[in-house]
């Protein structure tokens, strides 16, 4: 497990983890006397994506980037919404069917704030996180998938 947490004027807590996500102490962490809305945002794998049934997914990154990536995302937005607490952690390696790949947990004042910050940070991690996923089919196939979408092989995959 890679973990960073960074020290600023908001608690962030950012982790890529092997095993699966601890939801409960995601919660627990972001539960603040001084907000009222507290939101967890979970992405996990879904069986069929069109007409193709998936039978796991697999996640690769480039780690020590993609943890400074998801730290500066959660720097950006504690500047454009009134977050206290804000924690991404995402898994790497084997996720089953159902299974959380991704967790986001923040909490703010009002619910508005913690809607739109949350949304924003999970849909500017899948554009910019140099995180890839590996869609292993029903049919024998995978391909490996780069956050924009655009189909390519990881850094660990081609040596480097």
């Amino acid at each position: 497990m890679l973990k960073v947490m960074n020290a600023s004027s908001h608690n962030t807590r950012i982790e890529l983890v092997r095993d699966s996500i601890d939801t409960g102490r995601m919660l627990d962490l972001a539960r603040r006397a001084d907000c009222g809305a507290v939101l967890l945002f979970l992405g996990t794998t879904r069986e069929w994506t069109e007409d193709n049934r998936t039978e796991f997914l697999e996640y690769d990154a480039y780690e020590a980037m993609a943890i400074s990536e998801m730290r500066k995302l959660a720097d950006r937005a504690a500047d454009r919404w009134p977050v206290k607490f804000v924690s991404i952690v995402h898994r790497l390696g084997r996720v089953d069917l159902g299974e959380a790949s991704v967790a986001i947990a923040v909490s703010a004042p009002h619910r508005r704030e913690a809607f739109e910050a949350g949304q924003w940070l999970i849909d500017t991690l899948k554009e910019l996180v140099p995180i890839w996923k590996k869609d292993h089919v029903a049919d024998g196939s995978s391909v490996w998938l780069h956050p924009s979408g655009v189909a390519e092989r990881p850094l660990t995959e081609r040596g480097l």
